[in-house]
């Protein structure tokens, strides 16, 4: 795949709301770095673009963004940076990236007047950053038990990897954030828990660290993917870690030019209590897209190969989250639910999916859905040559599959619901089907 430097960047670098000085209002005058640009920066893009993070240059003070300025430019009018895809007005998020119009015209002007700096004694200072791991200080931190060898080139690797936790009692997970050791080559982490020991067993017997495929019982516990920080479940929601269980790390590695290798270091986060409410998540297509049109392959030069999926809520509950995952010819996506009066609510959209920023999102205000409602999928794909993310030159016949030259597509809805609700209806689907 040909990446552009705009891209390039992309790919590089993620920027998250902070709370520096806010910008003054938009000047008559000349606008300068100290009064009006270092505030969006400070606030929108020192989160990466700083010192040990991920992105590829700083931008926390005037000489760094000063030698960028029309790079900036380039990026924030494109919206390419901040990385955002959302679409306002489907669903209000929390930490939302989104720079304002007026914002961006700022920095146009600032870049069309030379960058000046203005007086530096009117610059804001930087936020203030978390020392250690973004969510605080870890209930438990565990780290893979050896490094394992991603090759300088070759297909995507899909690895699993056991950790042992030794609890001797159930806990609840409220989040997990893991430190990569080689970040270019890690593309995601799944989590799982497994509490027979059959992974365990797995585990090394090619002769390396960890294992293939996903021959095991598993209990879900979330993940990770590049574009996403990590965040605690909203609400006081958290997912249950049964005791003796071993963490599997489900990892999806790049290659990236030259071998690496990689030991995750994990940071878990417990709620104190069993939740009252319990936390469900829900994927359309189911599989990812696996039992979905993709089988059969999205055809080339195809520019709206749709696939979409419904699911009707069983019990009364509320939508905390959402996100998507499809892989390079991903182009929309679009959720939407249909309550059983009829009224019809946007609840999630992008309209240019990036795969290589797969944020998850929170509600700012938990959704409440009665029982009945429908909620319904919709993604599309571009396979044409159109498409500047098109992994194939010329097009081809792309398929469902593990790879990221193959493609997936599915959106996740994560609900919280009461578990007393949950037994009540399956002990009436039960009757029913006697």
């Amino acid at each position: 795949m040909r990446l552009t430097p705009l891209l390039q960047l992309a790919l590089a670098a993620g920027c998250a709301t902070l709370t520096a000085a806010p910008a003054k209002t938009a000047p008559t005058g000349s606008v300068t770095f100290a009064d009006h640009i270092a505030p969006i920066i400070f606030n929108n893009c020192v989160e990466c673009h700083r010192q040990g993070e991920a992105a590829p240059f700083e931008l926390t003070d005037y000489r760094q963004a000063s030698k960028r300025a029309r790079l900036i430019r380039k990026v924030v009018e494109k919206r390419y940076m901040p990385p955002w895809h959302p679409v306002p007005g489907h669903g209000e998020f929390r930490h939302t990236r989104r720079l304002a119009d007026q914002d961006i015209a700022l920095i146009a002007k600032w870049v069309e007047a030379g960058a000046p700096e203005g007086d530096p004694a009117n610059t804001p200072p930087l936020p203030k950053f978390p020392n250690g791991w973004r969510l605080g200080k870890p209930d438990l931190v565990v780290q893979m038990r050896e490094s394992f060898t991603v090759p300088a080139d070759g297909p995507d690797i899909y690895r699993n990897f056991v950790i042992p936790l030794n609890l001797d009692e159930d806990k609840w997970v409220t989040a997990i954030e893991i430190r990569p050791s080689s970040r270019p080559v890690v593309h995601h982490v799944l989590y799982h828990a497994d509490t027979e020991g059959a992974a365990r067993k797995m585990d090394g017997q090619d002769g390396r660290p960890g294992f293939n495929g996903m021959r095991f019982r598993k209990v879900d516990l979330g993940g990770w993917a590049v574009g996403a920080f990590p965040e605690k479940l909203p609400y006081g929601l958290a997912r249950k870690l049964p005791k003796g269980a071993d963490l599997v790390l489900a990892g999806h590695f790049h290659p990236a030019g030259k071998a690496m290798d990689e030991q995750t270091t994990v940071a878990l986060y417990f709620a104190k209590k069993q939740p009252r409410l319990q936390y469900h998540e829900i994927i359309l297509p189911r599989g990812y897209g696996d039992r979905s049109k993709l089988r059969e392959g999205v055809p080339p030069g195809s520019k709206d190969f749709k696939i979409q999926a419904s699911y009707t809520t069983p019990v009364d509950s509320k939508l905390v989250a959402v996100w998507g995952h499809a892989h390079y010819i991903g182009k929309t996506m679009n959720g939407t639910a249909t309550l059983p009066d009829g009224t019809t609510r946007k609840l999630f959209r992008i309209d240019d999916w990036d795969f290589n920023w797969q944020g998850q999102y929170v509600y700012e205000n938990a959704l409440p859905l009665p029982a009945g409602t429908v909620i319904e999928s919709v993604i599309t794909y571009d396979n044409s040559a159109d498409n500047p993310r098109n992994p194939h030159d010329p097009p081809r016949t792309i398929r469902w599959g593990l790879q990221s030259t193959d493609e997936m597509g599915a959106l996740i809805f994560g609900f919280a619901v009461d578990p007393k609700d949950v037994r009540d209806s399956k002990r009436k689907r039960e009757s029913a089907a006697r």
